[in-house]
């Protein structure tokens, strides 16, 4: 049969399509649910891989692929799609088999918002008048995604923003290797896709996306560029937040506005370490968040402090270019194979996520499975396991196996000497789990010396450890994290009862009812707040729009009731986090055999959610004003 030129893009996609993706295309096109049994119901396979064969013999894979284009090429001429909206039931078991793993039932009304049958973005318009105002503190990710749902809603709103553009972290975080750690088909928007180059995309691809976003939706007009929030006072005659904004010019200017949206993100102030000497250091010297545009590191000795994330990235990506790398490692971490790392999405696959809805909501549904819930059960602690000190169940052993086996691959003819150095003997998942971008490769490299001594002194040109050793260098780069456990840090926040949010949080404690809404903070409310990393895993986008849709129904909820300001009762609020603690108590960030940025000195855990996802998911899909106290509108503002 000749193709057409059409015919034959899609012919060459699905020849390269993910396989379980494929399958559920395959049901939902032509209703035949037989595609779900074997012989072409998938086989499970190990580590974060997409399984794009879904293990299936080649003839059973062939036929997937006939049929599949066939499918797809009826739905582009005009066939109907025999199940354009699957029940809750049949998602959840849909989703079984392309996972090759049972998925419980509750899943079903989750999956279903993520493949879109469920719109975050389907807010009516409602009906208030100009003076009402919600003000957007900050224009990274979660700004924007304020932004989008209150300009939807019709609301009166204005986002103002510190740096000269839109991206948050993104655009200020510009070091070498810079990128995402999740898939970025799931580290993205549900409501606003992508035409992706990379699965795992790097910071320039990444805040391109963010500018398409906010130009997309149109709400650059609404953001008040390089103009920051000093400090925000709640005025309770007026049921208002006073505002005090430093503009570009640098003069001070005050507004006011009934709701106050916090999405100023926890990944700032750069930390400085408190090392003896540091402020004498005569060369380069830099944050990782601070890296210079004009940086030329060839042929120069390079030192960096640190050893996480950001050092992750940059190491790999530097080594060759420099004379010498030497590396002070404070603590070690796990790291995942990366299998994506670098790779580009095949121009047809490209195709087929841009043109056909269900290959790309089915493809995300199966990556947030893979990277979100899907690791919460091997974070639990079992009682009864008889290896507590490495792990906390069988199933986080058999992680501890499969990693251990990678880094001694990894570091090949170097493991036996540098094995005991870089794995860490605190179960899977206590810190953050790092994706490896060659992390291991590169120490093989006679150029990189890592360095396990805590450093004593800073000079003028060298760092001295607690060894005797002195490290040379021209070039010292701060890897050193971000003042994560007080989370708003950038501007003061006063509330009712004149108490410094702060105060309240004694700084490094904070708390939030699902990370939102704090007693004595009326109509105030903070995106990716206390207690809602992801910390199993996965894209903290959608975590953040679940909170914007609960937030977006209680501004509904007061224009349509006439409800002038909102306060989270005590009670709710402190009955919240001590689920939040006892959660906590039973998993792997409490281990004793590790330090994080997870928790802080009392030992609490304060960043990290213990949820599901799926349970986030129903906690927030509508407010209840019973958990409030709600006080009429004093001056009538809705019409």
């Amino acid at each position: 049969m000749t193709l057409s030129s059409d015919e034959q893009t899609f012919s060459d996609a699905i020849e390269v399509a993910n396989i379980p993706t494929l399958l559920m295309v395959l049901v939902q096109l032509t209703g035949e649910l037989e595609w779900l049994d074997a012989p072409y119901a998938p086989k499970r396979q190990p580590g974060l891989g997409d399984n794009d064969s879904g293990g299936l013999a080649i003839q059973h894979q062939r036929e997937v692929r006939e049929a599949a284009l066939e499918a797809i090429l009826a739905w582009r001429a005009g066939r109907a799609i025999a199940i354009p909206e699957p029940d809750d039931e049949l998602i959840v078991r849909m989703l079984s088999v392309s996972m090759a793993e049972s998925v419980p039932p509750e899943y079903g009304q989750f999956t279903s918002a993520q493949l879109g049958q469920v719109q975050f973005l389907d807010h009516e318009p409602v009906r208030t008048s100009d003076e009402f105002k919600v003000l957007v503190i900050g224009a990274g990710v979660s700004g924007l995604c304020a932004a989008i749902n209150l300009q939807m809603l019709g609301i009166n709103f204005e986002v103002v923003e510190r740096n000269p553009t839109v991206g948050g972290v993104w655009w200020e975080n510009q070091y070498p290797g810079a990128g995402v750690d999740t898939p970025n088909h799931l580290y993205s928007y549900s409501f606003a896709p992508f035409d992706w180059k990379k699965y795992f995309c790097l910071r320039d691809e990444l805040h391109a996306y963010l500018e398409h976003v906010c130009d997309s939706f149109d709400v650059r007009d609404n953001i008040r560029f390089e103009t920051g929030v000093e400090r925000i006072e709640y005025q309770d005659s007026k049921q208002t937040w006073l505002v005090t904004l430093r503009l570009p010019d640098g003069t001070v200017e005050e507004t006011e506005a009934n709701i106050v949206i916090s999405a100023a993100g926890i990944f700032n102030p750069p930390v400085t370490p408190d090392i003896d000497g540091l402020e004498n250091w005569e060369g380069e010297k830099w944050h990782t968040a601070r890296w210079p545009d004009d940086v030329d590191l060839a042929g120069k000795r390079v030192a960096i402090i640190g050893n996480g994330a950001s050092c992750m990235q940059i190491g790999p990506e530097i080594q060759d270019d420099v004379e010498s790398l030497t590396i002070f490692q404070k603590s070690v971490h796990w790291a995942a194979p990366f299998e994506q790392f670098r790779k580009e999405v095949p121009e047809p696959i490209r195709v087929l996520l841009r043109e056909m809805p269900l290959y790309r909501n089915w493809y995300r549904v199966r990556l947030g499975w893979t990277f979100n819930d899907r690791l919460h059960s091997a974070l639990q602690k079992d009682p009864n396991w008889e290896h507590p000190e490495r792990s906390l169940n069988a199933q986080n052993d058999s992680h501890r196996a499969y990693f251990t086996q990678y880094v001694v691959d990894e570091l090949g003819d170097k493991a036996p000497e540098l094995l005991d150095r870089v794995l860490p003997t605190y179960p899977p998942f206590g810190k953050r789990m790092l994706m490896d971008n060659g992390w291991y490769r590169m120490l093989r490299n006679p150029k990189v010396n890592l360095v396990d001594d805590h450093i004593m002194k800073v000079e003028q040109d060298r760092l001295l450890t607690e060894d005797g050793s002195e490290h040379e260098a021209d070039v010292l780069v701060l890897a050193t994290g971000f003042d994560v456990l007080n989370f708003i840090t950038t501007y003061e926040a006063v509330g009712r009862s004149g108490k410094l949010l702060t105060d309240q949080w004694e700084k490094d404690n904070a708390k939030a009812y699902l990370g939102t809404v704090v007693p004595d903070f009326p109509n105030l409310f903070t995106l990716y707040g206390p207690n809602l990393q992801p910390g199993h895993g996965g894209s903290l986008i959608f975590v953040v729009e679940m909170q914007v849709r609960y937030i977006m129904d209680m501004i509904q909820k007061m224009l349509r009731n006439e409800i002038g300001a909102v306060e989270i009762r005590r009670e709710v609020h402190d009955e919240y986090n001590d689920e939040v603690d006892r959660a906590h108590e039973q998993m792997v960030w409490k281990h004793p055999g590790m330090t994080s940025y997870y928790r802080n000195e009392r030992e609490r855990i304060v960043v990290n959610s213990p949820w599901r996802n799926v349970d986030f998911y129903e906690m927030t899909r509508e407010v209840d004003l019973e958990e409030y106290l709600a006080e009429p509108l004093r001056e009538l503002i809705a019409d």
